[in-house]
């Protein structure tokens, strides 16, 4: 095939190749994904939407933060070429790879969340006046910015824990139209579980993964220029 400027074309380099690729390589990320949260996904479907189950949930969603860890770094490294995709290959090594340094930066975030969500759920209960609601929401929706920050770096750069934690607190203000994309992606998220459940959220996970990549390409950029040789 022969292209605008003369030269040939190789099979799988035009657009319809690289959007078929895109495609595929978004069906099979959102397969992988849903396999990896499967049995915590079963249990956050079958609890009871009562605050004595934050814990629980908590807990059922430790296996997200390797499954999507693992989806960013496929996504970020896809291969444009129809006849060259590995996505599978590619999601399971970095599941692997990124395992111990993702658990690391989620699980204490899930932990953080969950403490702060208990509290404010026994509020009333613990005579605490209404006020303190407020200071408790700002820290947890700070754990959270930096949470999303520091999955998005852990999966694609390899630093220490604390230096990953650093940048992602940094990032937050350093780079605020990823944090105002982060907070509009979330809510979206959160809109989606209240209307409908978590099992629609987990059938758009590819797609919100991708966004999440999309949005944190500054952050991701900036650090790659400034702290990788």
């Amino acid at each position: 095939m022969t292209g605008a400027t003369g030269g040939l074309r190789e099979f799988g380099d035009g657009p319809l190749s690289r959007a078929a690729a895109t495609v595929h390589t978004l069906l099979v990320v959102e397969l992988l994904l849903l396999v990896s949260v499967l049995p915590g996904l079963a249990v956050l479907v079958l609890l009871d939407r009562d605050s004595s189950n934050l814990p629980l949930v908590a807990a059922a969603a430790l296996p997200l933060g390797p499954a999507v860890s693992a989806a960013l770094h496929t996504l970020r490294h896809q291969r444009p070429d129809l006849t060259d995709l590995r996505p599978a290959a590619t999601f399971r090594r970095a599941y692997r790879t990124n395992l111990p340094g993702v658990l690391r930066v989620w699980a204490p975030t899930l932990l953080w969340l969950a403490v702060i969500a208990v509290n404010l759920a026994y509020l009333p209960a613990a005579a605490v006046p209404g006020w303190w609601a407020v200071p408790l929401v700002v820290v947890g929706a700070g754990v959270i910015l930096v949470g999303v920050n520091a999955l998005v770096i852990v999966s694609l750069f390899t630093f220490r824990t604390r230096d990953v934690l650093r940048l992602a607190l940094y990032y937050v203000a350093r780079k605020p139209g990823v944090t105002v994309g982060n907070v509009a992606l979330l809510a979206a998220a959160a809109g989606v579980t209240a209307v409908f459940s978590e099992a629609v959220l987990a059938l758009l996970a590819a797609l919100l993964v991708l966004a999440l990549l999309r949005i944190g390409n500054p952050m991701i950029d900036e650090i790659r220029a400034e702290f990788t040789a």
